[in-house]
């Protein structure tokens, strides 16, 4: 952050949100801790493998201002009008949900861990009773469901989150995000209530450049012999 002295007024400068080209407000979010709310969950296969899967939260920060231009909410549906905070596709994990065996040894079943999400999410939401009356055949329907509790109508309840990434450049070489939720850990918690935001309650964890988000490897940088899949599908968004 800088200071300009005009005609013996300062005016406070920051770049916080804005894009290189026209100095607006981006429509799409960066990693960071932001007041955001939930328009719809959804679960996605992995593109390597098909019992492998994503939780994705599409979020929505709260409306920013008349000046802000954000995306249409559907494109072919342009009378639906446009989204009037910041949009982002964030994953509840950093990593995709498999059935799988740790080398300890520890065997991970894929749909508990799952369930284990839905009952953090639902906890924040104050939505517990709610997601225990789901009753589903098939991870895909209890989703499903979780969707239509969650979200609703008109989106969920506003929540704070501390959103990481991983950078990654388009066909046009811009940066864009893959955004996703940092692993709860002794640190504190990426999602938390709007009701614990305060230095004696919250656990919320304060966003960190350097440990939440995982920066551009360009390709000549990379070893030809380290090559492994991303567990991500990249951004719906792009600049």
């Amino acid at each position: 952050m800088s200071e300009i002295n005009l005609k013996n007024k300062k005016i406070m400068l920051n770049t916080k949100d804005m894009s290189a080209g026209s100095g607006r407000t981006k429509p799409v979010l960066d990693p960071g801790n932001h007041v955001v709310r939930i328009n719809s969950i959804t679960l996605d296969q992995t593109p390597y493998d098909a019992d492998s899967y994503n939780i994705n939260l599409h979020i929505e920060t709260e409306p920013i201002g008349d000046t802000f231009e954000g995306f249409f909410r559907d494109f072919n549906n342009q009378d639906l009008g446009k989204y009037k905070g910041q949009v982002g596709r964030v994953r509840i994990s950093p990593f995709p949900f498999k059935d799988t065996t740790l080398p300890s040894g520890r065997e991970i079943n894929r749909d508990q861990e799952i369930l284990k999400n839905m009952i953090t999410l639902a906890e924040t939401l104050d939505m517990r009773d709610g997601l225990d009356s789901i009753e589903a055949d098939t991870i895909e329907s209890f989703m499903t469901e979780c969707n239509n509790l969650f979200t609703g109508d008109k989106g969920s309840k506003f929540v704070n989150m501390c959103i990481g990434g991983r950078e990654w450049e388009n066909k046009e070489g811009y940066i864009n995000n893959d955004l996703f939720l940092p692993r709860i850990s002794k640190d504190g918690v990426a999602m938390e209530s709007l009701l614990l935001d305060g230095e004696n309650n919250s656990r919320l964890l304060k966003f960190d450049r350097a440990v939440h988000v995982k920066p551009l490897v360009k390709k000549e940088e990379k070893s030809t012999d380290s090559f492994k899949a991303d567990s991500g599908s990249g951004s719906d968004f792009e600049l």
